[in-house]
């Protein structure tokens, strides 16, 4: 008896493999380590997002405020990590704009983002690990 599940187990695993037919999405393994079509526009999406780590971004909130640090990660609903972030206050009538306000690690809420621009590198940028 327990040579024959030896040889059913040996059998599931000796199926041919996908080779990266044209349909990846009848086949099962044609996926990368997250479980990902490697062409799906998921795919695409996660791989900009990670060329954008540890990049310089400006986000700029709907409050008037601006926020400038480190990208360090996001999730499903749009929020950003910024890591060594800097506050910037909108200047208005009442006063100017002053001095950033450090605060370190910063959680922006993705409902309050109105745009994120990223910082062109620079051969002179200090690199984030």
């Amino acid at each position: 008896m327990a040579t024959a599940q030896r040889g059913a187990w040996r059998d599931r695993n000796s199926l041919p493999r996908c080779q990266g037919s044209r349909d990846a999405t009848s086949c099962g393994g044609c996926r990368d380590s997250d479980g990902e079509v490697p062409d799906s526009p998921y795919a695409h999406a996660r791989h900009k997002l990670e060329t954008l780590l540890n990049r310089n971004m400006r986000i700029r909130m709907t409050d008037g405020r601006t926020l400038v640090g480190c990208f360090l990660c996001t999730d499903r609903d749009c929020n950003v990590i910024l890591g060594s972030a800097q506050e910037y206050l909108k200047a208005t009538d009442s006063f100017a704009a002053s001095e950033p306000r450090v605060l370190g690690l910063a959680m922006v809420p993705g409902h309050h983002i109105v745009s994120i621009e990223v910082e062109l590198e620079s051969l002179g940028s200090p690199q984030y690990l």
